[in-house]
């Protein structure tokens, strides 16, 4: 395992083809102005910021790209307003979002922390403090650990709703 900064996460992120995540968190950081505008009925300023994503997301030009979003329900204000964001970046980009009811993950062997897998090749997790900030990033290549990763996925992936099929709980 090797533990990197933000700095290097970045670049490792920026130059793989393939991608899958798995979000495991009921909140992440987010642009307040963004948040207080999707409040405030401004979807305008929602398709804004989905654009940018879409721009940012065709500039990587992964082959593979999936996300499984571990949701609790009912749903967050929070979570409300990511299921709108990620519709919109949907289909802007074409991006496999799914999202997969937190009751229905007790069956599945996941990871503890947030994790990406990376060409198939290696393994990213984001350990988060008792604060919930970012304490470190690990990088494994171990095989073991980069085929749980993927079985994981691939397992919550299968449970999981693509996300323009999801009725919120």
């Amino acid at each position: 395992m090797e533990l990197l900064s933000v700095q290097q996460r970045g670049k490792v992120l920026s130059g793989v083809r393939s991608l899958l995540k798995v979000e495991l968190r009921d909140h992440y950081a987010m642009d307040d102005a963004l948040f207080a505008s999707w409040r405030a009925g401004d979807l305008g300023a929602v398709r804004r910021a989905a654009e940018a994503y879409r721009d940012t997301f065709e500039a990587r030009r992964y082959e593979r790209f999936g996300r499984v979003k571990v949701v609790s329900e009912p749903l967050s204000e929070y979570h409300r307003f990511v299921l709108d964001f990620s519709a919109l970046a949907i289909e802007l980009t074409g991006a496999d979002i799914r999202w997969l009811p937190r009751r229905l993950t007790s069956g599945l062997l996941l990871p503890g922390n947030d994790f990406f897998v990376l060409d198939g090749e290696k393994a990213l997790f984001n350990v988060l403090d008792g604060d919930d900030n970012l304490a470190e990033v690990q990088l494994y290549r171990e095989p073991e650990v980069v085929k749980a990763c993927l079985e994981a996925f691939a397992a919550a992936s299968a449970l999981a709703v693509p996300l323009h099929e999801y009725a919120a709980g």
